[in-house]
């Protein structure tokens, strides 16, 4: 199970770099991917909504204060 992640800047210049952005969702467990999104995250066994949820607050947390907006998709 996979959940994606797709990050979007303004360009306001309001936001923080994209390096400080990849440092925080990487020590998420986020990995970068190229294509139609920016991130993966691998579960290792089948995760449930709650775990999936878990994930996304997290990730709420972590970018909070960047000024980025994120989008997560699980399958």
């Amino acid at each position: 199970m996979k959940t994606y992640l797709q990050i979007w800047y303004n360009s306001n210049g309001d936001c923080s770099p994209p390096s400080e952005v990849n440092n925080r969702l990487t020590s998420l467990g986020f990995n970068p991917v190229r294509g139609p999104y920016d991130y993966v995250y691998e579960w290792e066994a089948n995760a449930v909504i709650d775990d999936v949820l878990r994930l996304g607050d997290k990730t709420h947390l972590t970018l909070a204060g960047t000024g980025v907006l994120f989008k997560i998709e699980t399958d």
